[in-house]
């Protein structure tokens, strides 16, 4: 229930709902696409003693360091990454600077739905563009509307992604529209638009360490984009929470950018795992969507998607289930380690059991 003093923009307001994090008993959480497995060695080296002697100071506002770490591993200008906490506080700044008013926003059916919950917050006008029935992205509507265009690449829930050349497509047809990819599960077998970023200045391309770099609970994420757009940024966030970073995180940041023999470990890791949870559900029955991020989104003709997220529950098991239309009998799971998919896939037969 609201207090009295809720600002009336906000009364109808329909906040995100994250993966749960029960405390209950011990969970394989299977649910937020996070991970089990630690960050780079590097990590741990960097947080020294005199790391923690200059907590008594503000960090940078400007956060060089980690936006030069970024931009060194891109191979782009420091000038070009706008950093925060989080891809969320990223994409919050970049609805915020950018849309609202007479620039309203689209986005696929199925998708993200934190991007929903920002045009709530924001006051931002949006238009839901229908995935394909096959739940692939309608490149060519994208191509057409007449709004700023917001996708995720590969797409979450589905796992389904477009080519770069779709992308640019995309980018190509308004130079006067904002193109916003969100690519947090890229490093799984997708490739980056990254590079498009130097010939289209309307694309902006948004990243987290929170997947492939194992730093869910450290909360770094970037964009890269045009000088001007991430001045544009840094002006909104200035305006807003001008330490958005602290020293601790940036520092967290940058060894885990530098070290890209253990992120290619980690995400080789991650595919070989996808690749045998998902022919082991098709053999179980299943219909597995064909992912290129750390989960797969699957289906059963006779067991509902409800019953069997609940079936795991029970089984210490947690996933993803959407109760929304179109995917309301699809399960979210995100690929945890093969110990944790074994614990899956036994809990998964168990539920089967239940249907003979």
């Amino acid at each position: 229930m609201a207090s009295p003093f809720l600002n009336s923009r906000y009364a109808d307001i329909t906040p995100y709902v994250p993966g749960e994090q029960p405390k209950d008993r011990a969970y394989v959480k299977l649910n937020s696409n996070e991970t089990s497995v630690a960050p780079s060695p590097a990590v741990r080296a960097a947080l020294d003693d005199a790391l923690v002697r200059g907590l008594g100071r503000y960090a940078d506002p400007h956060c060089m360091p980690l936006r030069a770490a970024v931009a060194e591993h891109f191979g782009v200008d420091a000038a070009n990454v706008f950093v925060g906490n989080g891809s969320d506080e990223v994409l919050g700044f970049i609805f915020l600077a950018f849309f609202g008013g007479d620039a309203k926003v689209c986005f696929p059916d199925v998708t993200y739905g934190f991007y929903r919950d920002y045009c709530g917050t924001f006051g931002v006008d949006y238009r839901e563009v229908p995935l394909r029935e096959d739940f692939s992205l309608d490149v060519e509507a994208f191509v057409q509307a007449e709004e700023h265009v917001v996708i995720v690449n590969p797409n979450a829930p589905t796992g389904l992604a477009i080519s770069v050349a779709d992308i640019a497509r995309i980018a190509e047809a308004h130079p006067d529209r904002l193109l916003v990819v969100d690519e947090a599960y890229v490093d799984y077998g997708c490739e980056t638009c990254v590079p498009l970023v130097a010939t289209h200045p309307n694309l902006i391309v948004v990243q987290t360490m929170s997947k492939s770099r194992n730093l869910a609970g450290a909360h770094i994420g970037y964009a890269i984009a045009s000088s001007e757009i991430v001045s544009d940024l840094n002006d909104v966030k200035f305006s807003f929470n001008p330490f958005n970073m602290s020293d601790p995180t940036m520092v967290i940041g940058i060894a885990a950018m530098k070290d890209v023999d253990y992120l290619r470990e980690c995400t080789s890791r991650v595919i070989d795992e996808r690749q045998r949870t998902t022919a082991e559900l098709e053999r179980r029955g299943f219909t597995v969507l064909p992912s290129l991020t750390n989960f797969v989104f699957a289906t059963h003709p006779t067991l509902r998607a409800a019953d069997w997220n609940d079936g795991l529950r029970q089984r210490g098991v947690l996933c993803r289930y959407y109760a929304q239309p179109r995917i309301d009998n699809w399960l979210r799971i995100t690929i945890g380690t093969t110990d944790e998919m074994d614990v899956f896939l036994a809990a998964t037969d168990e539920v089967l059991a239940t249907l003979a």
